[in-house]
């Protein structure tokens, strides 16, 4: 039986993926300074690279031959990359990275935990986290920017990827909806995010303008500051129904 890559305690077989998509142990490590030798890079990227990435593994390729779905319009293949890292997530290495691959990448990111007491013993535990790099919805008139999306972190043994849609891209924007929003629905997925990131930008304003009208004294301030407070309400309330 082929042993399989992994990243950590973390592989295709634990995600969830079919063994066919799985890379063989022996393919799987791929030195760190393949992805920059060749390209110029920042002090402080190459310095992430260094300090804050302790290995990256392929754990998976996902293609038409391997999982039965069709080829997409903009996704041939996905590959899943096992990136362990020391601290927090360098999400310009994860961007450079995305930057010099067309085909989509899903992060699959793994760092030991703070260590649990066992006895008299720490062991170490692992926390697996799903980023990936896309196009971030754009308002009407402006250039949508690259943006890259981290989810939470969670037990390694409890990490998943679902494989989901019958088409490559369609496998994608769910992996996409998989990290960004936490479940594994693809459809209308730039404006389910939109819609996310709105709320919570409103959430913020009203958090901001009650403080704000709790400490204004002069009673046109207050109204000015309360017909705002007023709008931002209605236009979550809008939102949320």
């Amino acid at each position: 039986m082929m042993t399989i890559a992994s990243c950590g305690t973390v592989s295709a077989h634990t995600l969830g993926l079919s063994a066919k998509t799985a890379i063989p142990a022996s393919k799987g490590e791929l030195p760190k300074q393949v992805f920059y030798a060749k390209a110029t890079i920042s002090s402080r990227l190459k310095k992430h690279f260094t300090d804050q990435v302790e290995s990256i593994t392929m754990l998976g390729l996902l293609r038409s031959t391997n999982t039965g779905l069709a080829e997409g319009a903009r996704c041939r293949e996905i590959l899943v990359l096992g990136i362990r890292i020391t601290g927090n997530t360098p999400e310009d290495v994860l961007s450079f990275i995305a930057s010099r691959r067309a085909s989509g990448i899903i992060f699959v990111i793994v760092r030991d935990a703070d260590a649990a007491e066992d006895g008299t013993a720490a062991a170490v535990r692992q926390e697996c986290a799903l980023a990936v790099c896309r196009k971030a919805p754009g308002r009407i008139g402006h250039i949508a920017e690259s943006k890259t999306y981290v989810g939470p972190w969670k037990p390694a043994g409890e990490a998943r990827l679902a494989l989901r849609g019958t088409t490559l891209d369609e496998a994608w924007d769910s992996f996409c909806a998989q990290a960004i929003l936490g479940d594994d629905d693809g459809t209308d997925l730039d404006a389910r995010i939109r819609r996310r990131d709105d709320i919570a930008s409103l959430r913020a304003q009203i958090a901001k303008l009650e403080r704000d009208h709790g400490r204004a004294r002069q009673p046109a301030q207050r109204n000015e500051i309360y017909a705002k407070l007023h709008k931002a309400r209605k236009q979550l309330d809008d939102l949320m129904a």
